[in-house]
């Protein structure tokens, strides 16, 4: 079967099983940069059962597949994305309760949701998720973390989706994880839920932790311009980190096109206004060279790069 007879096909089936899709879709709308070139197929699922249909479909007509959350971490090139996206729709899913102070979160539901629900029960353990833009799902896949909270202090099991449409659990210490990294980056595991144990506590002094912390960040970081967070992890241990090694080399402001480091927080890179994937990958380039020539210490990208991009990051 021809590729195109096949997202014909997909068309046909996801149109049957009642599952909302759009054809040559701007991934500029889904990600928080708001940039990207389109997606052949972004499909949409209600409900996990859609969401497991889909992969289904995909797998059977041997189409690339690539699952999204809000899109929080990612630039995608310009050219847009081959194959389908699946991209669920905004809080997909009930939290549910397992045991004491234990949750299953499903992916589709946003951090800042999921703190407030354990926040207004009085249960502590999220607080520093609360102004992450992300979903559980993709916090899981890049063990997100801030103000010195990870999620892998607090899952107990991820719930995954196998290549081969098996759905399983697989306890925390099986994840990978690490700093911004777990095994699902490269294992092929869609992440459909997660497990998390928390710890009983006072709610107003938690809404006050986190009250706090958004303080902290609305204070410290870029949050009136789109971007997708921390552009480079944190260097290695003992190395300043990566927004100050950029602020010595005197990166604040650069710009190319209508991408920038932000001038308020040089870990950031920002669109302030028609940047195309090219112009933030220019940049990313530009400080990742600077900053080795003059401090010595290569960057890696914090944000996850989709599509066609040029040699070099």
């Amino acid at each position: 079967m021809e590729y195109t007879e096949k997202l014909t096909q997909l068309d046909s089936r996801l149109t049957a099983a009642g599952i909302t899709f759009y054809r040559e879709e701007p991934m500029s709308r889904h990600t928080t940069l708001r940039i990207g070139g389109p997606a052949e197929r972004l499909v949409c699922p209600d409900s996990e059962r859609q969401l497991l249909t889909a992969a289904k479909l995909c797998r059977e007509l041997e189409l690339p597949v690539l699952l999204i959350g809000r899109g929080s971490n990612l630039l995608v090139s310009d050219q847009g994305l081959r194959g389908v996206v699946l991209c669920p729709r905004a809080e997909t899913g009930e939290i549910t309760c397992t045991g004491e102070g234990r949750f299953r979160l499903p992916a589709g539901l946003t951090l800042a949701r999921a703190a407030n629900f354990a926040a207004e029960r009085g249960y502590a353990g999220l607080e520093f998720a609360h102004g992450i833009p992300g979903t559980v799902g993709g916090a899981v896949y890049m063990n997100a973390g801030a103000y010195g909270g990870e999620m892998k202090d607090i899952i107990t099991r991820v719930e995954v989706l196998d290549s081969d449409g098996t759905v399983r659990w697989l306890p925390a210490d099986e994840c990978g994880f690490s700093y911004r990294h777990s095994r699902f980056s490269h294992s092929g595991e869609w992440v459909l839920s997660a497990e998390v144990q928390l710890t009983p506590g006072c709610s107003r002094e938690i809404y006050a932790v986190m009250d706090r912390l958004g303080t902290a960040r609305r204070e410290k970081q870029p949050l009136e311009y789109p971007s997708a967070g921390s552009a480079f992890k944190r260097p290695p241990e003992g190395t300043p980190p990566a927004a100050a090694l950029i602020d010595r080399c005197g990166l604040k402001g650069l710009q190319v096109g209508g991408a920038q480091v932000s001038e308020k927080h040089a870990g950031f890179i920002i669109n302030r206004g028609g940047a195309t994937a090219s112009d933030v990958a220019e940049l990313m380039r530009q400080v990742q060279k600077t900053v080795q020539e003059r401090e010595g210490v290569l960057l890696e990208p914090e944000i996850r790069l989709l599509g066609s991009f040029e040699e070099g990051m």
